[in-house]
């Protein structure tokens, strides 16, 4: 095992040698992807430095090239299928905007924003916030409560600054 500044030195030889080779090989391959390939395998290079075959430094390096331009072309096929798929995929369609509602989220705070959206866009429980936003089922349910309680009191403010009657507590937002 080399020390850190001789292996960087190694490291810049083995650069000098094979990039422009490396470069030109990518070019010829993937156009539009060749400096990020070349990025990629100078890091495996990097990585990989002590096994690199003395005497066969720049082979070693197609082959790692190589191996990343194939992991380059599945990464593009999987997302040309991923494209053919979505469009036979029907449409979302947004849901109905309420300007009333937009304006009472906008004025809470925006993990209370967050944990709602999860609530209500994605229809998610409790105990599923939970794991997205790194908290306990038992913390996730109150956070739920209280951004509930805090839309229910924007909305309430809203209603009774546009002269409406207010009403009971859960005919803002609805029962649990």
């Amino acid at each position: 095992m080399e020390s850190g500044s001789a292996r960087r030195e190694h490291f810049e030889l083995l650069a000098e040698l094979v990039w422009v080779p490396l470069r030109r090989y990518l070019v010829r391959r993937a156009p539009g992807a060749a400096e990020d390939l070349l990025s990629d395998v100078l890091l495996v290079l990097w990585r990989r430095l002590d096994d690199v075959p003395e005497g066969f430094e720049l082979p070693w390096a197609y082959k790692v090239a190589q191996g990343c331009l194939a992991n380059h072309q599945r990464g593009e096929q999987r997302h040309l299928r991923l494209v053919t798929r979505l469009r036979h995929e029907p449409p979302i369609v947004p849901p109905e905007h309420d300007e009333e509602l937009a304006d009472a989220m906008a004025r809470l705070k925006p993990a209370d924003q967050e944990v709602l959206r999860l609530w209500a866009w994605e229809g998610l429980e409790a105990k599923d916030i939970a794991v997205v936003l790194d908290l306990t089922p038992n913390a996730a349910a109150v956070r739920l409560s209280r951004a509930k309680g805090s839309l229910r009191d924007q909305l309430s403010k809203d209603r009774s600054a546009a002269g409406h009657k207010q009403g009971r507590e859960g005919q803002v937002l609805g029962h649990e």
